[in-house]
């Protein structure tokens, strides 16, 4: 099934971007990964060769892999070179729905018309989406997890506009990237993991709002009496309150309900730019 897709180009070079497409190349894609702020590319660039050595000096990776790997991934600022020839596009920018819209009818017109154009979002669904297109049935969520070197579940969305050629297609590429692929059969805000950790979140939150307990010990108290591997706010500080923020007040400009709201911590956190680990500061200091 895989024969079908052999060039990705993972849009966006971030922190999930740029490891998604190292997964991909180190799978034998064919990668791309683009980004039109060239300092972004450089550090994720930087961050490739670096993560590579250290598979070496592991013993993960034997140097001739470490050499195809690098063969077989590129960084690159113009959009359209990217995505050329690409069989998949995996999106990786920014949790705005505008911002998406744009960017995929952008790509509907830039790429062939066999082209799988995902997004790895995991709160806005593809059905958003695929209006911007003329390929609706090739406008997918397919979801990794941060960080993705390290994460093992992809979850794939089948809105009600998707294909099951789409799916099955992606699904392959998730079990070759040596990934797990669960298949939601229908949308749902938060998919599957994001529901059962934001149950979570909104809770310790709450407690942080209402004096109850401190960052520290609400994360201690869901590690040790839950057996979570990070508490709640370690958590958001990996992935990053600013998104945490921008995801709400998605949520809430969707729904119009208060309740959807990012909670004032998030809020205050989010105005202060203390974003979390990324730049050295969030609920902890790094």
């Amino acid at each position: 099934m895989t024969k079908e897709i052999r060039h990705i180009t993972v849009i966006g070079a971030g922190n999930m971007g740029h490891q998604i497409a190292i997964s991909a190349a180190i799978a034998g894609f064919q990668v791309i990964c683009t980004d039109q702020n060239p300092d972004a590319l450089q550090r994720a660039r930087d961050f490739a060769d670096t993560y590579l050595a250290g598979r070496i000096s592991k013993g993960r990776m034997s140097e001739q892999e470490v050499t195809k790997t690098k063969a077989g991934l590129r960084f690159e600022t113009s959009l359209a070179a990217a995505v050329q020839q690409a069989d998949l596009i995996i999106e990786a920018i920014i949790e705005k729905l505008e911002v998406k819209r744009a960017l995929f009818s952008e790509l509907d017109t830039l790429c062939p018309p066999r082209t799988i154009l995902a997004t790895n979002s995991s709160y806005i669904v593809s059905s958003q989406i695929a209006s911007a297109t003329n390929r609706p049935d090739k406008v997918v969520n397919m979801h990794f997890f941060n960080p993705a070197l390290v994460m093992n579940l992809v979850e794939i969305v089948k809105g009600p506009h998707v294909s099951a050629e789409t799916v099955e297609l992606l699904e392959a590429v998730s079990i070759q990237m040596g990934k797990t692929p669960i298949v939601l059969q229908k949308e749902i805000y938060g998919f599957v993991v994001n529901r059962m950790l934001q149950a979570t979140r909104k809770e310790a939150l709450n407690l942080l709002d209402s004096g109850v307990a401190s960052v520290e010990d609400i994360d201690q108290a869901v590690m040790k009496g839950l057996g979570y591997p990070m508490g709640p706010f370690q958590l958001l500080d990996l992935t990053g309150i600013d998104l945490a923020y921008h995801v709400g007040m998605e949520k809430y400009q969707s729904s119009g309900n208060e309740a959807d709201k990012p909670s004032p911590t998030i809020v205050e956190k989010f105005e202060k730019g203390e974003w979390g680990k990324k730049v050295g500061k969030g609920f902890y200091i790094y």
